[in-house]
């Protein structure tokens, strides 16, 4: 958590969550418009959607590595959830495969990367 020289990837991954966030405003921007239930479901996915990266930038000024993992591990839960109620509307059909799957793509690999960040950072502390 030096406040020197960035590594590459760190700044991928916020680059890519704020970029996520964007997509979840402009989709919760198209479910509102739509029956209740995809009202209901884009407003869970915006709160979980933005929060991911919100949580990243919080993480990037911890006041410790203990508060940096606990920071990421709550961007890797909001992920999981966004994940989930993106896989909820390709289900029900609410928003078509061909609409949602390079969304839903983006939310698996978001996971990924942040699952990584998590278990490298508490294996750093030993943390568990």
């Amino acid at each position: 958590m030096s406040k020197g020289k960035e590594e590459p990837g760190k700044r991928d991954i916020n680059n890519r969550t704020f970029s996520f966030a964007c997509r979840t405003v402009k989709l919760y921007q198209y479910l509102a418009k739509q029956k209740y239930a995809s009202e209901v479901l884009g407003r869970q996915i915006l709160r979980s959607g933005t929060s991911i990266g919100a949580n990243l930038e919080e993480a990037r000024a911890g006041q410790s590595r203990a508060d940096f993992v606990s920071k990421c591990n709550i961007s890797l839960k909001e992920a999981r959830e966004t994940h989930y109620w993106l896989r909820l509307l390709k289900e029900t059909k609410i928003i078509p495969p061909e609409k949602i799957d390079n969304l839903l793509g983006e939310a698996n690999e978001i996971v990924a990367i942040l699952t990584t960040i998590v278990k490298k950072s508490r294996i750093a502390i030993n943390v568990d």
